[in-house]
This record gives structure tokens, C-alpha cells and sequence, in this order.
């Protein structure tokens, strides 16, 4: 493929449930869908996760010579409390509370949530849709869906039709649900909350692609069936065809969007256009806080900004944004993550040595001394692990080598000739900040420069004591700096120092 590197990239595909070798459907262009937020509210972790891990297939793409297009939605419009087809939307729900025009409150978190991105540093998609800027496309798509005979009119709102459907097609193929199963739980559950806009539908497997606005509801378009507004899963499946055209490659997301979202998605698709719509899907696991499901519910609901700054009661520091990053790619994507105080301060010195040794690499000479370690190895470890459903926790673990291996060669213990050094720190950097998208923290080098400088300042007054026979004073500083987590080595060119863990 012209300009595209070797690989043997696989990832993990929901719909065959198992790992799959990545063959885009155009030999040098790739198509990554990823549903976007609800914006009625602060980014929290649960935001930081699908984003993160699919920015890194977003950057190892573009490293491997793809043109990627990757669209990431703007959910403005119709996604209902409770993700049901009955109720208050979620945006408007906002608006009433503060008091605001109900763009007031996209505009509000829009920004709030683009913020968060840039802190992790999260590359922007190449196309950030928003459903209410789409109405047309999807009111196209509930006639073609009518027009196909799998939608249904009642009262103004517009239904897909599951079992009719799920006659001619897998309707479950993606989450293993069986429709019988759903429909006859349905009918177990008497809860007042699973009866709402029952009697407007046919089954209660069926799902609003079009909801007529009752007179208190802000947000509403005209169409053909009433004045009102799309249903909830019918934004991606209109944008992702507008943007991608079906089928398009990668289509990703959290675990919890596989049903009913992405099940429908697939549904609408199918009905509308006749064509499965996505080669590859891909779901991110959940979070936990202390091993407890997160949520405004549980008292746990920390937002990123929280996280960075530290104002929340569960919070025993604030933790930067790239420690949040770095501990999301030390898990594997599809693994539960749990997050906890000691795990994040755990992970913020880890980083930190991953980031030292990268300023370390900068500084360092070629040498005549005898190289024992396999940097070719070295770097095909790192790229098979990447290849392997994207495994930024064993990526981590060989970067981890590759900084112990930096600082063996800065005490002379291995050796590499200049082309070998100037491969090591290549790969490093690449691994480290082109692809896992690791920076280092805003500051972190005019601080270092202080530091760096103070150092020299100390080591200087304790070489002077040590000439001056000054034992206790030059024991003194070292202990001093030693409980400050600064290590002094001393040889036979001087003394330097490096910060601990």
C-alpha cells in the first residue's frame, strides 16, 4: 500500500467477537466514527476513557501513513432521561434548571468538554457534527425507514419496527440479545417508568426514531409526522452515513452504548440503506471509583475538572491531566478500570519516570562501550503489543525497559554507536508522545530549569564541604535532599543527581 507502514495491526470486533487483522475498506484511507457526549454537563471520567483510548488508534492510524477521517458527534438534541423514548431531554431538563436557552447549555458544556480534551491532550476529530444541526439528514432517514416498510406512524411520533424487522434480519447480531428475551422482560417489568409510551408502540422492543414534542418541550423541528425531534439513536446513524458513507471501518464506544445505541444503529442502517453500515466494532470498558460503579447516584460523581484541581471530598490531591491519561493506557482497553487515590498517585510517579528518562534520552553521547541490549527486539516488542488490539498497558510496560536501559547507558553500562541512539530516542519519542500522546505537564520544564539550577548550586556547596573534610555537613545534604527524593551519585567525574519515585 503506497506510504502505508508494515503492520500487522488487529483489534478486538464486537460484532464476530473475536480479534481481527485491520483491513480498511480503502487501501489508504481509514473511516473511525466514535459517539461523542451529551453536553448537559460536565466531562467526567467516563468521558476521558473512550476518547483517550481512541485517540491513540486515531494517532497509531496517521503514524502508519493512513489519511483518517474521524468524526466524533455532538449530542445536542433528543437523547432522553433514562435513554427511554418517553420523558424530559436531558439538554432542555438543563436548561429549565439554570434557567437558560437550551443552546445556552450546549454552548456551556460544549466548551467545558473541548477544555478537558485539550488538558488530556486529545487531538481534535476531523469533524465534530452535532445532531441539531442535522435535522434534515434524519428526517431523510425515518421516511427511507417508512418507506422500507420497518417504521411505523402513531400520534405524531415515528417507531422502528423490531419485530418486523428482525424477520428478515439479525436483530441482536452485535449484543447477543435475543428479541423474545427482551420483549418477554418488557412484559415482566411493571415499573412505572417501563410502561411510559408503551401504548404507542407496537412491542416494547421498539424504539422512537422520530418523537412528536409535546407543547412544554422546547426543542422541536417541523417534519412530515409532527413538529418534534429525532430520536436518540438516530443522530449517528444519519451522520456517520453523511460524513463516512456505508459502511465505513471503525465505529467505537463505550461498552455501555453497545444496547441498545449501536444495536439500533445497525437496524437503522440496514432498514435505510440495505447495507450493514460499520466493518469493525469497538467498545472501551467501564470505569469504577474504589471498586464502586460511579455516578451522581453513589455520591462518587467526580467531573475531569474536579480530578484536576482536586475540589472533591473523595479526592486526597488533585491529580493533572496527564497522570488521568497515563493511568487510562495503563489498563487495556476492554479490562474494568478502577479508580482510586493511591492507584493515581501511584500512576503520576510513574509517568514521571516514563517523562525523565525521555529528557534523559535528549542529553545523552554515543559510546564505544559494548551494546548488550537488542534495541531491534526492543522496538518490535513495542509495535507487536500496539498491533495486538492496541495494548497500551504492555506498551508501557517496554517503555518502562527502554527508560531503564536509558539511564544503563547514561552510567556507561551499555554502550550505542550514534545511529543506534539516535533510533533509541526516534521510537522513544514516537511510542511515548506521538502515539500514547504523553506530554509533559504545563510548567514542568521551567520548573525543572529551577531545580536544575538550585542542584547545581547544592552539590556545589556539598563538594566544598567534602574538600573542607567536612563530613558531617556533606552527609547532612545528602541525606537532606535524599528525604526530598532527590538521589546523589558520586563517582569519579563528580556528583549527579536524578529525582526518585
Amino acid at each position: 500500500m503506497n506510504g502505508i507502514k508494515k503492520h500487522n495491526l488487529h483489534i478486538y470486533n464486537s460484532l464476530t467477537r473475536k480479534k481481527e487483522r485491520f483491513e480498511p475498506l480503502r487501501s489508504s484511507s481509514v473511516g473511525m466514527y466514535v459517539c461523542g457526549p451529551t453536553v448537559y454537563g460536565d466531562p467526567h471520567l467516563g468521558h476521558a476513557r473512550p476518547y483517550t483510548t481512541f485517540d491513540v488508534l486515531f494517532r497509531y492510524l496517521v503514524y502508519l501513513g493512513y489519511k483518517v477521517r474521524y468524526v466524533r458527534n455532538i449530542t445536542d438534541v433528543g437523547h432522553l432521561v433514562n435513554d427511554a423514548d418517553e420523558g424530559a431531554d436531558k439538554i432542555a431538563q438543563k436548561a429549565k434548571l439554570e434557567q437558560l436557552e437550551p443552546m445556552e447549555v450546549v454552548q456551556r458544556y460544549t466548551n467545558s468538554f473541548h477544555d478537558a480534551m485539550r488538558m488530556l491532550n486529545n487531538l481534535p476529530p476531523s469533524i465534530e457534527p452535532s445532531a441539531a444541526g442535522h435535522i434534515p439528514e434524519q428526517i431523510k432517514m425515518v421516511q427511507e425507514i417508512l418507506d422500507a416498510g420497518l417504521g411505523y406512524i402513531t400520534q405524531g411520533s415515528v417507531y422502528f419496527d423490531v419485530s418486523k424487522y428482525a424477520q428478515g434480519h439479525d436483530y441482536g447480531q452485535l449484543s447477543g440479545k435475543v428479541l423474545e428475551d427482551l420483549i418477554a422482560s418488557a412484559d415482566r417489568d411493571e415499573t412505572p417508568r417501563s410502561l411510559e409510551g408503551q401504548d404507542e408502540k407496537r412491542s416494547p422492543a421498539d424504539f422512537a426514531i422520530w418523537k412528536k414534542a409535546l407543547p412544554e418541550h422546547i426543542m422541536r423541528w417541523e417534519s412530515p409526522w409532527s413538529d418534534g425531534f429525532p430520536g436518540w439513536h438516530l443522530e449517528c446513524s444519519a451522520m456517520s452515513r453523511k460524513y463516512l458513507g456505508f459502511p465505513f471501518d471503525i465505529h467505537g464506544g463505550g461498552m455501555d452504548l453497545l444496547f441498545p445505541h449501536h444495536e439500533c444503529e445497525i437496524a437503522q442502517a440496514q432498514a435505510a440503506t440495505g447495507t450493514s453500515p460499520v466493518k469493525y466494532w469497538m467498545h472501551n470498558n467501564m470505569i469504577t471509583l474504589d471498586g464502586k460503579k460511579m455516578g451522581k447516584s453513589y455520591g462518587n460523581g467526580i467531573n475531569l475538572h474536579q480530578f484536576f484541581t482536586g475540589d472533591h471530598p473523595l479526592l486526597e490531591q488533585a491529580y493533572s491531566p496527564m497522570t488521568v491519561r497515563f493511568y487510562i493506557l495503563t489498563a487495556h482497553y476492554r479490562s474494568t478500570l478502577d479508580f482510586g487515590n493511591e492507584a493515581l498517585k501511584a500512576a503520576h510517579k510513574a509517568y514521571q519516570r516514563l517523562m525523565n528518562a525521555q529528557d534523559l534520552l535528549q542529553t545523552l553521547s554515543a559510546s564505544k562501550n559494548q551494546n548488550n541490549w537488542d534495541l531491534a527486539a526492543w522496538e518490535k516488542n513495542c509495535f507487536d503489543v500496539l498491533d495486538d488490539d492496541l495494548n497500551t498497558a504492555q506498551l508501557i510496560a517496554l517503555l518502562f525497559e527502554g527508560a531503564k536501559q536509558a539511564n544503563l547507558l547514561k552510567e556507561g553500562k551499555i554502550g550505542m554507536d550514534h545511529s543506534q541512539l539516535e533510533r533509541f530516542k526516534a521510537i522513544y519519542n514516537t511510542l511515548l508522545t506521538d502515539i500514547l500522546g504523553l506530554r509533559a505537564e504545563e510548567g514542568s520544564h521551567e520548573s525543572d530549569h529551577v531545580l536544575e539550577g538550585v542542584m547545581d548550586l547544592v552539590l556545589a556547596l556539598r563538594h566544598d564541604a567534602k574538600l573542607a573534610k567536612d563530613w558531617a555537613t556533606a552527609d547532612k545534604i545528602r541525606n537532606r535532599l535524599t528525604e526530598m527524593r532527590i538521589k546523589v551519585m558520586d563517582g569519579k567525574d563528580g556528583s549527579r543527581w536524578e529525582k526518585g519515585d
